[in-house]
């Protein structure tokens, strides 16, 4: 498909064949093409929890509105947004910096430079470092969504759980936020996607700033 047909082919879909499986090989190969995303400084601020166990996505699904979708579709993703993936020490920044230097665009004498650089950005505040975290795992989670579509499979995000309780039962460390939960799976047989919802023209989503 060219990248329009994968827009257009891509919904939250709510019913999934309890029977369809994702191969982990095609879920690493998704994965890779999602990890192509943009992201801050090249951190890559984002984790992937993989749930499959059948009492696992029980577990989740009672924390989760009760939605069918948790158990039925054969794979959900638990997206884990790295709310200190900025820090020095941490392995994105030690890796980015790696990088840097190999590329030449660094020396070793500048990481106190690149390390004031991405903490006055992202570490200055809990808020600023939740909003880099997200952000960026909502590109991650977004990107790994068109790639599915893509495949093939069809996907359906979702916010309507209890994240402490998400956190509690799986032992999600702290510095992660959870943005998302995303099902993963084939389509039940049988069931006609919904067409497109509405979405506003480009003229509504301007913004004209004051003079």
């Amino acid at each position: 498909m060219d990248f329009t047909d994968v827009l257009l082919a891509r919904r939250a879909v709510n019913f999934f064949d309890p029977t369809s499986e994702v191969p982990e090989a095609d879920l690493d190969r998704l994965l890779d093409i999602a990890a192509r995303a943009p992201s801050s400084f090249n951190l890559q601020p984002w984790r992937v929890a993989v749930v499959r166990d059948a009492a696992q996505k029980a577990t989740l699904r009672a924390l989760a509105w009760d939605q069918p979708k948790v158990t039925e579709a054969p794979v959900i993703l638990m997206f884990l947004a790295d709310t200190e993936a900025w820090k020095v020490y941490s392995p994105s920044f030690e890796r980015q910096f790696s990088y840097l230097m190999q590329s030449g665009r660094y020396k070793p004498e500048q990481r106190e430079e690149f390390a004031a650089a991405v903490t006055s950005l992202y570490g200055a505040t809990p808020e600023k470092s939740l909003a880099f975290a997200a952000k960026n795992a909502a590109f991650f989670a977004m990107t790994f969504m068109y790639a599915a579509a893509d495949a093939g499979y069809v996907t359906h995000p979702m916010d309507g759980f209890d994240h402490d309780g998400v956190r509690k039962a799986f032992g999600i460390p702290e510095h992660f936020w959870i943005p998302l939960l995303l099902a993963v799976g084939g389509l039940k047989p049988g069931v006609t996607v919904a067409p497109p919802k509405w979405r506003f023209s480009a003229d509504d989503v301007r913004y004209t700033l004051p003079d």
